[in-house]
């Protein structure tokens, strides 16, 4: 499989003759203290050669020196390379870089970038990065490597972001809070794993296959995300004989796809308030793992992917190379198929009750551990190392019971997940634990969150007890003891506990939007009918003039309902001040049902 017959002596006597040529002058951005955007131009023109494969007079291969030393070259897959070229293209060419200088391109420890126009416009419309291991890592995921491949749905020509200095692939990388230079902004769709090419038996699958971002209103931003994940077999590493499927394989392959989607997530910008220095601001997630669906049939296939085959010998293992199709549920098909075809065993909900969720991929999911541990993996809510500690809620449908649909609840207007046995609400009400894009990636913070974790914090529980697929209890820790002090039951009040019932199967982005808006339109009139009620017990609101002043649907939302919740426990302390037990049952009544009238009686 792997081309074991690449000449090395040239390659040697290649770089003996060039580099003390190449090393008397440098690319003027390498190494300062600016962003580097493009690949550094050559320091010699006499140290470029070219090789001529096909024999038609014009050459199909460059090899130079960038970067103090390091090999690299360049395969001309359109035919319009030229002597004195000082590079290939970045529409349909070939970049090979020898890291590690052992004189193999391609093979481990080393990036390869591949440019494909599938349309022949002159703009990319592919690009595939390899970013290869070590050739020791024989088992387990290789969190060092990357296979990523980009589909530029848009035709901005924005793909992934290699750091040309560092000569490494930072998907993370950002200007701002979260205005990143991957091509994770507007309709793009991405495919990735953390492996070694050499390592995968079918490259034509993947493990995030794929990862879209959608842009329903045409601003350039991401407004939705769906993410679907083929868990691969991977060979283990306690010594335990390897699965049969890599004995069927290769000795020589660690990683088999199943063709099955067995998680799947989807996330929602549901305000749509996205913009500059807020470039990503997902609000909602739904979440489904189980036996999921099969994929196998949904092939792509795309002009030009094949690459130049006369230059395959020069690449340790070209089977990325030799691949003329992709497969992977696509931009039109994946949402559809995640409730058509997936069998689920369970489903999460989270919603970033603090409004500080930029990460591109979604709002992280709280797991349903211990209610009050904190930190990565820690057992609690967050053991997500890129969850936030504190400031989202989180529920959960432990048998898939209510498929995914949503509901808006009388217990507190707020929009929750339909069949969830329990959940929970970690209060940071003034966002000062936030995530951001989860602070793992700079050097030296690889597994450290942006903000210190809090020692205590405001929960809220919710509980459906009599399991018809809404919470009707709810409790609360308000003082961060780890103590509820306060139970309320709806059954116990009288309340119904049903909602109006919303199929996220049958939603578009707009509908998502529209339900939201339902939701915070419900949310405000409670606050706002809260406020003329005080008024008719003497009670001074204007304590709360800056929840009064809201200035996006968010802080509609947000301050609607802390402003509900306030007056309600100030009239609730009135009350107990009064000894007036009618006056308290009356205001929890209409405090939960959402009818400030009740406490009018």
């Amino acid at each position: 499989m792997k081309h074991k017959n690449i000449p090395l002596i040239l390659l040697i006597l290649f770089s003996a003759v060039t580099y003390n040529l190449y090393a008397q002058q440098k690319y003027w951005n390498e190494h300062t203290q600016l962003t580097p955007w493009r690949f550094p131009l050559v320091a010699d023109k006499t140290g470029l050669t070219y090789e001529d494969l096909t024999g038609d007079g014009t050459p199909d291969i460059i090899r130079a020196f960038i970067l103090d030393s390091i090999p690299v070259m360049w395969i001309d897959d359109d035919g319009d390379m030229r002597y004195g070229d000082l590079e290939g293209d970045t529409d349909n060419d070939c970049l090979l870089i020898d890291l590690n200088k052992d004189g193999i391109f391609g093979g481990p420890k080393d990036l390869c970038i591949d440019w494909v126009d599938t349309d022949e416009d002159g703009i990319a419309d592919m690009q595939l990065v390899i970013y290869n291991g070590s050739a020791d890592a024989r088992c387990g995921y290789d969190w060092d490597s990357d296979f990523i491949i980009v589909i530029d749905i848009e035709k901005d020509d924005i793909k992934s972001f290699i750091d040309w200095n560092q000569l490494l692939p930072l998907c993370w990388e950002h200007s701002g809070h979260s205005n990143f230079f991957q091509d994770y902004h507007g309709n793009t769709l991405l495919l990735k794993m953390h492996s070694s090419s050499f390592r995968v038996a079918d490259t034509r699958f993947n493990c995030e296959n794929p990862f879209i971002f959608y842009d329903h209103d045409n601003d350039n931003l991401t407004e939705m995300s769906v993410r679907l994940m083929d868990i691969p077999h991977v060979r283990p590493c306690n010594g335990d004989n390897p699965h049969e499927i890599f004995r069927k394989v290769s000795d020589e392959i660690d990683v088999v796809y199943s063709g099955r989607i067995p998680w799947a997530s989807i996330s929602w910008d549901v305000d749509n308030d996205n913009g500059q220095g807020n470039e990503f601001d997902f609000d909602m997630t739904v979440h489904f793992y189980g036996k999921g669906f099969d994929y196998s049939d949904q092939i792509h296939k795309f002009k030009n992917l094949r690459g130049l085959p006369e230059a395959d010998r020069y690449i340790y293992d070209p089977r990325w190379r030799q691949m003329s199709e992709l497969i992977y549920p696509d931009e039109k098909v994946a949402y559809d198929m995640i409730f058509r075809k997936g069998e689920w065993d369970y489903c999460w909900f989270v919603f970033d009750e603090d409004d500080d969720c930029n990460r591109w991929e979604r709002v992280e999911f709280y797991y349903p551990y211990d209610l009050f541990k904190v930190g990565t993996a820690q057992g609690g809510l967050d053991s997500h190392k890129q969850a936030d500690a504190a400031g989202d809620r989180g529920e959960f449908d432990q048998d898939n019971s209510g498929k995914g649909k949503l509901y808006l609840s009388p217990i507190d207007g707020k929009i929750h997940l339909f069949g969830a046995e329990w959940g929970a609400w970690r209060i940071d009400q003034n966002a000062k634990c936030f995530q951001g894009y989860g602070g793992l990636y700079p050097p030296g913070e690889k597994e450290q969150r942006l903000h210190k974790d809090p020692e205590s914090f405001a929960t809220v529980k919710y509980t459906d007890t009599d399991n018809n697929g809404f919470f009707d209890l709810i409790e609360y820790d308000l003082d961060g003891d780890r103590i509820f002090e306060e139970r309320v039951s709806l059954p116990e009040l009288g309340i119904d506990d049903s909602g109006m019932i919303y199929d996220t199967s049958k939603m578009k982005y707009e509908d998502t939007q529209a339900l939201f808006d339902i939701c915070t339109n419900e949310i405000w009139k409670r606050g706002q009918d809260a406020i003329e009620v005080a008024g008719q017990y003497n009670l001074n609101t204007s304590w709360y003039a800056f929840w009064k002043q809201p200035h996006t649907p968010f802080e509609r939302y947000s301050y609607g309902y802390w402003l509900n919740f306030y007056i309600y426990k100030d009239l609730c302390h009135l009350a107990e001040l009064n000894k007036d037990t009618k006056m308290r049952k009356r205001l929890d009544k209409a405090y939960y049902s959402g009818n400030w009238k009740e406490a009018l009686k």
